[in-house]
């Protein structure tokens, strides 16, 4: 759906992305993760047609956005993190607006208004003031902006910041029934979010992409973080004995209580053996009384994979957002 190939944008001496390169495919919710002046803003005012690179492709669904810009914007819905709304304007009226920009047949239009309102959940407030609506009112009419035409990507520029927490569950809800129709790609700090919501997920760190993948696949790339705990009924010696026939144990914590011997143990990358552990112990005639596997959380895997972030990556940020408005 989305072809990203060797992006390159400058702002002066700075390099906001270095030769980034991802795919998009038909379907799923994507999310976007980076830390602050990691490029994040940059790819996706790139991928909308806002700004232009000066290096590398961007092609939206067979379109090149430089190309063949006009194909390229239809197939593409956008809520910035400001959504761009009017508030002296009524919703309808405002939807109105939005579809004539899109070229929507006029005797069409009532029914594109229709459709967007009662998926985005803003069919009662048709007649209201945009400003008279509340914080997540207006994220869901900025939603059904993006929605008008029917385009076949959606890109979310931190759609539940500022709202309070049945809102963000309202609007994460909303985005998942998206994704039955539409691509979606998200940004967000809220990593919780990220992993609630997204299919898979793509991490940039200065200007290049560092990984992507699904949050539980992202937990196993951080070393050490692999750890399997369980509690074994029975006798210490019985439980070292049987441990010792396992190579993949790299590390071993042993405590006793009351219900009985609490282990953590490090695993090799890669490696389960739950299965074989439960059969041993069975054998031993030693019952396991819990057992669970932890993997990295997403915060940490991120923080892992960015912790080479510059320093001053928050003046590196004013700088990018200062050159965007010149540009625009």
């Amino acid at each position: 759906m989305i072809e990203v190939k060797d992006l390159v944008k400058r702002y002066g001496t700075h390099t906001a992305l270095d030769h980034l390169t991802f795919t998009i495919e038909d379907g799923g919710i994507y999310g976007l993760l980076g830390p602050n002046g990691a490029g994040k803003s940059t790819t996706m005012n790139i991928l909308t047609g806002y700004l232009c690179a000066n290096e590398g492709t961007v092609t939206v669904n067979g379109h090149d956005i430089l190309k063949d810009t006009e194909k390229a914007k239809a197939e593409i819905g956008y809520l910035p993190e400001m959504p761009p709304l009017y508030e002296d304007m009524t919703v309808r009226e405002y939807l109105e607006f939005v579809c004539e920009l899109k070229k929507i047949n006029g005797a069409k239009i009532p029914d594109e208004i229709k459709r967007v309102s009662e998926k985005t959940g803003i069919a009662d407030v048709e007649e209201r003031l945009i400003r008279n609506l509340s914080k997540g009112y207006k994220q869901r009419v900025g939603i059904a902006q993006a929605l008008i035409a029917s385009p076949s990507i959606i890109i979310l520029d931190e759609p539940t910041v500022g709202l309070d927490p049945l809102q963000i569950i309202e609007i994460r809800d909303l985005i998942r029934e998206l994704k039955s129709e539409h691509t979606v790609i998200l940004s967000s700090h809220i990593l919780s979010e990220v992993s609630a919501v997204c299919d898979e997920i793509l991490i940039i760190s200065n200007g290049r992409l560092v990984a992507k993948d699904s949050a539980e696949n992202l937990g196993r790339l951080s070393e050490g973080k692999h750890l399997l705990r369980l509690c074994v009924k029975g006798d210490r010696k019985q439980t070292e004995a049987v441990l010792a026939d396992f190579d993949q144990i790299q590390e071993c914590r042993m405590e006793e209580g009351s219900e009985g011997i609490r282990l953590e143990l490090s695993l090799s990358e890669g490696k389960d053996i739950r299965e074989d552990l439960f059969y041993r112990f069975a054998d031993e005639h030693l019952p396991i009384l819990e057992m669970s596997m932890e993997h990295a959380s997403l915060e940490e895997v991120f923080i892992d994979l960015t912790k080479d972030e510059a320093d001053n990556t928050e003046n590196q940020d004013n700088t990018e957002n200062e050159q965007e408005a010149a540009e625009s």
